[in-house]
């Protein structure tokens, strides 16, 4: 979810549900050692659990990023093996990585000699023509002889060559059997399923296959889904806030942001799809968006684009 799921974006689900584990966007093992890593690692403690996403393919780097992680308190690291953009595979990480599992696992070996907590692995079923069941299986089971006991599957094949990212969440066909498939074969191992999942009904069905569901852009575009989470999978028995809760809880934060020097954009655009499906849910985006770039933007931004939202459908 890089330029997605930043400290903003995490905090404000995190008002949404007190258990499901959140990702960092992915971070490069070179902007960690080379660049701003207060600014990459840097996160609210309410944000926990918290998964920081690594990219990168030197077991070296990566231990050294992996140490960081846990020196700034992440909760899980995670290796990166399913991103398909260009740039991800020119810098040899992402899921360019799948064609060298014997690599991988030299990765995720190096990571945990350096940490306790615990490093994780999200890749794809494939990538090109190596997109067969046993080809996936080869992987997984190379990786966990080094030690990885949770995999994250996009149960998408990635294209390489000839498709953009954008494409390559929606035209190679999902292969949900393939996962369940790899959970028969090593029932030991934690296997979280991912790709094209958009409720929570099915989420639930799934989860009797599977030990884990990641949801990824379905909880972008429509986060209020995120908040039946910790009563249905968690028993958890506190009030669920409505939207306009929400909207209350987030505002203590977005002014000290904007007293941080912080653009109000930065932190609304994460909140657009929260009246997915209320009547006003255009105006509240608009409104947001029209606003919230200006230069003297504040919370009033936020306040004022809720008189377009049905309070009392909210």
């Amino acid at each position: 979810m890089l330029d997605w799921t930043d400290r903003h974006c995490r905090y404000f689900h995190r008002l949404l549900t007190r258990h499901a584990l959140l990702y960092t966007e992915m971070v490069t093992t070179g902007a960690l050692l080379h660049g701003d890593r207060e600014r990459f690692l840097r996160f609210d403690p309410a944000e926990h659990p918290l998964a920081l996403q690594l990219g990168g393919s030197d077991p070296v780097a990566l231990a050294s990023c992996a140490g960081m992680a846990e020196d700034f308190a992440y909760d899980e690291v995670n290796l990166n093996v399913g991103c398909p953009s260009d740039r991800v595979q020119n810098g040899r990480f992402g899921a360019c990585l799948m064609a060298e599992p014997e690599l991988v696992a030299e990765c995720v070996a190096a990571m945990q000699e350096s940490v306790a907590i615990p490093v994780t692995v999200k890749c794809r079923i494939g990538i090109d023509d190596r997109d067969t069941f046993q080809d996936l299986l080869h992987f997984v089971a190379i990786v966990a002889v080094a030690g990885c006991r949770t995999f994250i599957i996009h149960a998408r094949k990635a294209w390489l060559s000839g498709l953009s990212p954008k494409q390559n969440r929606e035209i190679p066909p999902l292969r949900y059997d393939t996962v369940y498939g790899i959970k028969r074969e090593f029932p030991e191992l934690e296997i979280i399923i991912n790709g094209g999942i958009v409720s929570l009904d099915q989420a639930q069905e799934m989860l009797e296959r599977v030990d884990g569901v990641m949801l990824g852009r379905e909880a972008y575009h429509n986060p209020y889904l995120l908040a039946g989470v910790d009563s249905r999978f968690f028993a958890a028995e506190y009030p669920v806030k409505t939207r306009i809760e929400v909207v209350e809880a987030f505002l203590p934060y977005v002014q000290r942001q904007l007293q941080e020097g912080v653009r109000l954009h930065s932190m609304t655009r994460h909140i657009l799809g929260l009246f997915h499906g209320v009547p006003g849910a255009r105006g509240w985006r608009r409104y947001l968006s029209e606003h919230a770039c200006k230069p003297d933007a504040d919370t009033r931004v936020i306040t004022t684009a809720l008189q377009f939202v049905d309070t009392a459908a909210a």
